[in-house]
């Protein structure tokens, strides 16, 4: 019997996912729990699985567009089987009873599952005795490290991230039956590198093809990669504006994180009563222990003053409660360590890696955990728990030279720290002119929790271990 393939849940603040491409096409035979499709959410790009084994019958969502949680975005059955009452939203099976609906995988909070099937009680595991449940979807990040293999048996190559099709013949004897195991990761970067796969030889388990292949490949390429994205096509700029003598433009749809950032701080600057409190740090004290630390790791041990002010931040804000809380209507939510938010900019927007507990870890700890996330979240990596659930965060853009800017709240965090540049500056010390390292911090607060005083406060203590770090032993 046909199913309907619904858009999943993958991580817990998506609402609604982008097919970032199909990986079968329209009669293509599924296996149970094979890999169907890649599927963009707010964050990171995850993989749907498939539980039910078929045909893919219709692909009804293509690559590129989005689809709400629930919506159906493909059908699977029989091959040859009429579908056709599934599309037409008649969901009643051929004896006339309705088809039981699929079932979202919930990813509630840090401690949810990063994959695997959603338990099945024992009455609908009766009930499914007497009738098929549609096809339910499992969450995997894109990653390399799954060791999950993908067999292809069709002769058409998967499609590309542009839903462009590219066909070859695939036929192995790597795994001794003719057919052909490739990882994801590497599937999609030979179909975007014009790679041939049955040139290469795996180096993964039973002769899988991985990243380190495909890698492997490109750097034999006599032409590299830009010369021939040299040559293609520029983007057509074909749409006229209704404005007289206006430039011409192109639209391109909007990503599913640039979607999520827009409607989270959109919620953020209307609903939370926000003020704002600035302070000027003098930072040569600061400076000096990051040069001390660094003379004595590593070059890629080194810290960075953000890595911190990080520390500093959490252990100031232990110290002044309500800084490291969140507003939840009839209660407030005390937090009992600092899970500091870090803001980094990737192509396609911003994402927050948490750092968990930084008020317990050294600042060596909290540099080498802040520039894994970082590399990894610009890889669209992260898992869901990595980057939600931070008590406040901190955005810094001293690195591009702005010495003072305001940011906005991520709900539900109480505050958010905006960290501009150390420059030298001019102040009165004694009665005398000296030049000192000053650094701006402004505060975003939460006025439903923090009060003036209070942030005032908190900035006090927060400028008083920077200036001095040695109080952070206290």
């Amino acid at each position: 019997m046909a199913n309907k393939i619904l858009m999943p849940k993958l991580s817990p603040t998506m609402e609604e996912g982008q097919i970032a491409r199909w990986l079968k096409n329209e009669g293509d035979a599924i296996e149970a729990n094979e890999t169907i499709a890649e599927v963009d959410t707010d964050k990171a790009t995850m993989e749907m699985t498939s539980l039910e084994a078929g045909t893919l019958l219709k692909i009804v969502v293509p690559g590129g567009e989005n689809a709400k949680l629930g919506q159906t975005i493909g059908i699977i059955g029989e091959k040859g089987e009429d579908f056709s009452a599934l599309l037409n939203g008649d969901v009643a099976s051929a004896n006339g009873s309705k088809a039981v609906e699929s079932r979202e995988l919930e990813v509630e909070g840090k401690d949810a599952p990063n994959s695997g099937s959603p338990a099945i009680d024992d009455k609908s595991a009766e009930q499914n005795k007497e009738q098929k449940l549609p096809t339910e979807v499992q969450p995997h990040n894109v990653s390399e490290t799954e060791g999950r293999s993908y067999d292809y048996q069709r002769p058409e190559a998967v499609k590309d991230a542009d839903s462009k099709a590219q066909t070859s013949e695939y036929k192995s004897a790597s795994s001794g039956n003719g057919r052909m195991l490739v990882s994801p990761i590497a599937a999609r970067m030979a179909s975007e590198n014009n790679i041939d796969l049955r040139s290469l030889k795996g180096s993964g388990p039973q002769g899988r093809i991985i990243k380190r292949d495909i890698e492997t490949a490109l750097a034999e390429v006599q032409t590299p990669k830009f010369e021939v994205q040299s040559q293609e096509a520029a983007p057509s700029f074909g749409k006229t504006s209704e404005v007289q003598g206006a430039s011409a433009f192109r639209e391109e749809n909007t990503s599913q994180m640039r979607r999520t950032i827009a409607n989270r701080l959109a919620t953020s600057i209307g609903p939370v009563p926000t003020f704002y409190l600035t302070v000027e740090i003098e930072m040569d004290n600061a400076l000096e222990l990051r040069k001390q630390i660094n003379s004595s790791v590593k070059e890629d041990e080194k810290v960075s003053v953000n890595d911190i002010i990080v520390k500093v931040a959490a252990m100031a804000s232990l110290k002044h409660p309500f800084v490291n809380s969140s507003y939840q209507d009839k209660t407030i939510r005390f937090y009992e360590d600092a899970d500091v938010g870090v803001a980094v900019a990737i192509d396609e927007g911003l994402i927050t890696p948490v750092v968990r507990g930084a008020n317990k870890k050294g600042i060596g700890q909290i540099s080498r955990e802040i520039k894994e996330m970082a590399g990894r979240a610009r890889e669209k990596k992260l898992q869901p728990e990595e980057y939600i659930g931070a008590t406040f965060s901190i955005s810094n853009l001293g690195m591009f030279g702005i010495e003072q800017f305001t940011a906005i709240i991520n709900p539900p965090e109480a505050a958010i720290f905006a960290v501009g540049s150390a420059a030298p500056k001019a102040i009165v010390h004694d009665g005398e002119i000296v030049i000192r390292n000053v650094m701006n911090v402004t505060m975003s607060c939460d006025h439903r929790v923090i009060d003036g005083a209070t942030g005032a406060k908190f900035l006090q203590t927060f400028k008083q271990m920077l200036e001095n770090p040695i109080l952070m032993l206290m």
